[in-house]
């Protein structure tokens, strides 16, 4: 793994990760959060689904726990 460095909010170098902003975005703003604990308790669960149970058509359907523990192969 290699750190590539570019330019900040330009969807040519940084898209994966603005991707996930957007889809993270659009999840929380659907629910009001009265208290400083429930946005974070989303959000966390948001990421764990993300990394850990939604599988990813571009990873050949991998969730991204499996490819980076190595485990696609097993699979």
């Amino acid at each position: 793994m290699t750190h590539v460095r570019g330019a900040p909010h330009h969807p040519m170098t940084q898209g994966k990760i603005e991707r996930w902003h957007q889809t993270l975005k659009s999840r929380i703003l659907l629910e009001n959060y009265f208290l400083p604990g429930d946005l974070e308790a989303q959000i966390e669960a948001f990421v764990a689904n993300y990394n850990h149970w939604r599988y990813h058509e571009s990873l050949d359907n991998l969730t991204p726990a499996d490819v980076y523990f190595g485990r696609g192969e097993a699979i």
